[in-house]
Parts: C-alpha cells; sequence; structure tokens
C-alpha cells in the first residue's frame, strides 16, 4: 500500500497555512493518503469551535484530506499531553499510518526530541529545579519552560522553543509516540507568515485567531484572502444559516448558572481545578456573570487564561476529573466523520489491518450493540457536547444531531 499521513488538528476553520502544511507534508513524506485526526464542537484552549465539526470535515475533505475522524471530547477539550495522547492512541490503532506530521515554530525534530527526551526520563536535577519553580507560584507550564531552560542550560537554543503553543503540542506528540512504542515517523513543518495567537494577518496568511475575528467583525473581503474557497464557501453558508459559535462567551449564562448551582465540593471535582481553587471560582460565579469578567477576576500567575477557559467548559458539559481518567486509561474509538473515495479505500484497509477495532459510521448502530460501556460512555459525553454547541446556533438548534447527521463524503 501507498504511504499514510496522519494530521493532528482542529481545523478552526481550514485555512491557507492549514492548506500549506497538508501539501508540504504530502511532499515531504511523498504520501499519497491522508487521514486528519480533529476536535469537535470544542476545543482544547477551552473554547467553541467556530463552526461544528461536520462543517470542519467538509472542508477538510473538499481541500484534499481523504479522511476525518473526530477526536473525542474527553481528549479535545483536555490538557495538550492527555490531547496529543489521544489523538497519537487513535493514529496508532489503525495500524495503517506510516507518518505524523505537525506544524511547529521551530522547524527542527531534534531539538524537540532532546526536550523530550529529559520529560520522558525526569533526571533529578530537573525535578528539583521544577519543583523549586513551581513554589514560586507559577502556573505549571512557565515552571515547566523555565526548569527546562535551567537543566538544558541553552538558552538561545531553547527558549523560543518552550514558550510556542505548537512546538509544546508537538513535543506532547512526540512523547505519546515514545509512550506508546508506535511505528509511525513524526515529522514537523515549520509554520510561516502567521503566529499561533496573531490577531493580524500577512498576505494570504492569518491564524486561526485572527480568522475567528475577522469573522466576527464581518471582513469579508479580508477573508476571502486568507482562507481556501472552499472554506469561503462554507464559512459563508454557516453564517447564513446562523451556524456560527464564535467563542465560549455565548454560553456565559449557562456557566455562571452552573457554577453558582453547583456546591465547592462539586466545583472541586472538576479537572484541571485544584490547591483550593474550587473557592475562588465559586466566590467569582457568586459575584459577576460574564466570561470575560470571571477571567479578569480569577487570573493569576499560577493558573493561565486557558485553564481556566478549560475550567468552564467542564462546567458547561458536566466533565469531571473520574471522566478524564478515564480517557487516560483508554484507547478512544474510531469515530468517521467524512471521506473521499481514497478514505472510503483506507476504511476498509483499516478495517483488514485491525480487525478488532471499533469503527463508529453510526452512532445509533453503535450505541445500541456495543458491549464496551466505557467507550458508550466517553461517546455519550461527544452526544452531550453538541446538544449543547446547537444551543449556540441563530437558528435550527436541533438536538441529537450526532445521531441524524449524514456523514461528510464527497
Amino acid at each position: 500500500m501507498s504511504k499514510v499521513i496522519g494530521i493532528i488538528a482542529e481545523y478552526n476553520p481550514f485555512h491557507n497555512g492549514h492548506l500549506y502544511h497538508f501539501k508540504e507534508s504530502l511532499k515531504v513524506t511523498d504520501s499519497s493518503y491522508s487521514i486528519a485526526i480533529i476536535s469537535g464542537n470544542f476545543t482544547q484552549r477551552g473554547s467553541t469551535s467556530l463552526v461544528d465539526k461536520w462543517a470542519k470535515t467538509e472542508m477538510a475533505i473538499k481541500n484534499g484530506i481523504d479522511l476525518v475522524i473526530e477526536l473525542p471530547l474527553l481528549y479535545s477539550i483536555s490538557s495538550a499531553e492527555n490531547f496529543a495522547e489521544g489523538a497519537i492512541k487513535i493514529l496508532d490503532s489503525l495500524k495503517i499510518v506510516d507518518y505524523l506530521s505537525f506544524g511547529s515554530e521551530s522547524g527542527n525534530l531534534s531539538t524537540l526530541n532532546m526536550i523530550v527526551d529529559v520529560l520522558n526520563k525526569e533526571p533529578k536535577a530537573y525535578k528539583n529545579i521544577l519543583s523549586h519553580e513551581l513554589s514560586k507560584g507559577l502556573s505549571f507550564p512557565k515552571a515547566r519552560e523555565n526548569a527546562l531552560l535551567m537543566y538544558l542550560n541553552d538558552i538561545r537554543r531553547f527558549s523560543n522553543v518552550l514558550s510556542s503553543p505548537n512546538n509544546i503540542l508537538g513535543i506532547e506528540y512526540l512523547k505519546a509516540l515514545k509512550k506508546l512504542k508506535s511505528p509511525i515517523t513524526p515529522i514537523t513543518i515549520e509554520r510561516y507568515n502567521a503566529g499561533y495567537h496573531d490577531t493580524t494577518y500577512n498576505g494570504n496568511v492569518a491564524s486561526a485567531t485572527a480568522i475567528r475575528n475577522i469573522v466576527k467583525n464581518n471582513g469579508w473581503d479580508i477573508l476571502r484572502k486568507v482562507v481556501p474557497e472552499n472554506t469561503f464557501s462554507i464559512l459563508l453558508e454557516n453564517i447564513k444559516v446562523g451556524h456560527i459559535v464564535p467563542d465560549l462567551s455565548v454560553f456565559e449564562k449557562q456557566i455562571i448558572y452552573n457554577l453558582r448551582k453547583m456546591s465547592i465540593q462539586e466545583i472541586a471535582e472538576l479537572p484541571d481545578v485544584s490547591e483550593g481553587l474550587e473557592n475562588a471560582i465559586k466566590n467569582t460565579a457568586n459575584s459577576c456573570n460574564s466570561v470575560v469578567e470571571f477571567l479578569n477576576i480569577i487570573k493569576s500567575k499560577r493558573y493561565t487564561n486557558t485553564r481556566i477557559q478549560r475550567i468552564l467548559l467542564y462546567a458547561l458539559l458536566g466533565i469531571t476529573k473520574k471522566d478524564m481518567t478515564l480517557s487516560k486509561k483508554s484507547t478512544p474509538y474510531i469515530r468517521i466523520l467524512g471521506f473521499n473515495d481514497k478514505g472510503k479505500y483506507l476504511i476498509s484497509e483499516i478495517a483488514k489491518a485491525n480487525p478488532k477495532l471499533e469503527i463508529i459510521t453510526s452512532v445509533k448502530k453503535y450505541m445500541d450493540t456495543s458491549n464496551n460501556k466505557n467507550s458508550k460512555y466517553i461517546l455519550e459525553k461527544d452526544i452531550w457536547a453538541t446538544n449543547v454547541y446547537t444551543i449556540g446556533y441563530e437558528y435550527d438548534s436541533w438536538n441529537n444531531l450526532d445521531y441524524t447527521h449524514k456523514l461528510i463524503t464527497l
């Protein structure tokens, strides 16, 4: 069989930078087939997807991806480590993927692997430095960055690497590949022009963050320049039918309501809540009624905005620490969202390569026939998340779309 490349993405939305990464990945690896693992209706940084997972799948397929598989909710809204490990578990379980390609600010696999070796082995000297940095009240990501810089003792080489979001995710992908002893070969394509958090655009390239802002501000002329024509058409159609969910503030009243209703102990059971943070969350929820106000009150050097936003998302969707523990112990099912003709062939090859693998093309059929309680429980979280997400639609907020929405096929 020809080479198969795997990509892990949010495609929120699919833009020119994603298209560049995809085409370069095919070229570098000489691959003929592609599989994308994409997050669904909510994202790893604790926010909403601009459009739903089927619109994102349509963008991906129309721009050349052969097969799109959903990363289940419990992984897609988790920490970078669990997000990466969940996606790598899926790619590894398919038994047909030759390469993993990810974008990075570094573009240097050997530099990223040096960091991975430290994180996997956790030498005593590194752990001592990390403990010292945490004792200063720093957030874990910042404390880890400082500890790695001091341990590796090469600021010029590693400083920008450790503070860049795509590098951080890339490091987690490499960690997961080594942990699983996966035969998949990693490659990285250097990002160009637009950084992950950039809010401006440069020529025909803009970050997903910038594009979401462009959509919010009705900047159609700019939007046409920075996304492929297929993405532009799909975005316009979703805007027309009122199926744009710009950010978490759409659900802020539901979030504050849930937090006010929850006991302090229930808040303490939300993932990422520790060290008495539940008390601050409860007090803040009792004194504000917007996400922006909430973040401004509770932010500190110990807790990043991303971590707090994820906690708010957990409160909205009813996700607990037990749920996250279950996800870490599980190998995710394969939920197909869409495919083209080549993707249809890939599905048959996956079934041959790993006959025991659970491949879901019909949620109803799976829920009716599967005996895997853990997988069904995790899938129920996806179904519920979609039901919540569609409340954010301006029109046609249908329930149970996971049961009724057709696969995206070309």
